[in-house]
């Protein structure tokens, strides 16, 4: 189900398309995420429970793919579609390092050392920033 949220609408390349090459990527990424709603305007009433769970598991499923294609399009690479064959940490190196026509071998022990780091990150109850400064 998270599988078939991964893709983004195909007007946000454009929105890609529109930041500056020097743009910060964390400029980028808010963009990307606040634009979610007027792209995908239903399920907005965060007073039903549905309604948030679902835009939830939507930006959940998307931040791989937004952050992907915002390096991609930072580096000049060209656009990189989610694989719904891989998990959600393969999916994200894939959409990373994958080029047309070109297939992509990913080592288990990247895969396995990203999705660590991902879940230290989202279990750790504190932000990154907090960890890092300490």
């Amino acid at each position: 189900e998270m599988k078939k949220r991964s893709f983004i609408h195909e007007g946000m390349h454009r929105l890609f398309d529109s930041f500056p090459d020097n743009a910060h990527p964390m400029a980028v990424l808010q963009g990307a995420v606040s634009s979610l709603s007027a792209f995908y305007p239903d399920h907005l009433n965060m007073n039903v429970k549905e309604e948030y769970m679902e835009m939830a598991a939507r930006i959940v499923a998307k931040i791989p793919t937004i952050v992907a294609t915002a390096y991609r399009y930072k580096h000049g690479f060209p656009m990189a579609y989610p694989n719904l064959d891989r998990g959600f940490t393969e999916n994200f190196l894939y959409m990373l390092r994958t080029y047309p026509y070109d297939h992509v071998e990913l080592k288990p022990i990247e895969v396995k050392a990203l999705d660590t780091v991902f879940m230290l990150h989202a279990d750790h109850e504190q932000n990154a920033s907090t960890s890092t400064v300490r």
